[in-house]
């Protein structure tokens, strides 16, 4: 969960947002790859912290996801994360925590401004720090679209495409860690401009897999080229049955472009 990061904005009145919008363009909404990109020579810092809500009877997971994205040429970004997952309440013979490093680029292959239309493209890899007998690398592919929608000072921007996930082992038992579920889906966002700096976003991956979340919530943009954004993340299995993993998180993270 968590593999890149998005862009809200709108104007201050009716220019600022759109302003501030252009500053803080980063990677992802909550869990989706946007169509933006960090600008060639501006670097973003970004900290992600998702504490497991509710937690299951005797363990909770908390989540903290550094990530760090640089504008390395016209309309190419890359950048790395790396997301930590801690559980409580576990045995001693179990691991407790599990770290990770996630390499990743983006290249915009075109924008239209006139249409508001803009598709890009990615790649970001997974693998693990630590316990890594018991796990193995995989990488998410993807492309999508984007559309601005341009009537009035509160139109809308939508997300989509497809996704991909390559290497790992197919649900192998003996690697219970590993990647699991469907390999292929379907990603969709939507940023809605609200009022002043204040926008409405959500995003989707489609899949019962290690990216399946649906994540609703609000951005804010905040002087000194930050952003706030908090939402709340749904496991697409979270709700299956009574025995469903409790994967839902509270999601929070600040960002800052420099």
């Amino acid at each position: 969960m968590k593999s890149f990061k998005v862009l809200p904005g709108l104007f201050v009145a009716l220019l600022l947002f759109v302003t501030a919008q252009t500053a803080l363009a980063q990677s992802t909404i909550f869990n989706i790859p946007s169509t933006d990109t960090v600008d060639k020579g501006k670097g973003y810092f970004e900290f992600d912290f998702l504490p497991q809500m509710p937690g299951s009877d005797s363990t909770r997971i908390y989540t903290y996801n550094p990530r760090l994205v640089a504008g390395v040429a016209k309309n190419v970004e890359a950048g790395v994360n790396f997301p930590t997952y801690h559980t409580t309440g576990l045995p001693a013979s179990s691991p407790a925590t599990l770290g990770y490093i996630q390499p990743n680029i983006k290249w915009k292959y075109f924008s239209n401004d006139d249409a508001g239309v803009a598709l890009a493209g990615g790649i970001l890899w997974n693998t693990p720090l630590n316990h890594r007998s018991g796990q193995d690398s995989f990488g998410l592919i993807y492309t999508e679209v984007s559309k601005k929608v341009k009537s009035g000072m509160h139109g809308p921007r939508f997300h989509a495409g497809p996704y991909g996930v390559v290497g790992a082992n197919v649900d192998d038992p003996t690697k219970p860690i590993s990647f699991s579920g469907p390999r292929a889906g379907a990603i969709l966002g939507y940023e809605q401009p609200v009022q002043g700096r204040v926008s409405f976003v959500a995003d989707w991956f489609s899949g019962k897999n290690n990216f399946g979340y649906f994540t609703p919530g609000v951005s804010i943009a905040v002087p000194g080229n930050g952003l706030f954004n908090a939402g709340y993340s749904f496991g697409n299995n979270s709700f299956e049955n009574s025995n469903a993993a409790k994967n839902r998180y509270l999601f929070v993270y600040y960002g800052v472009t420099f």
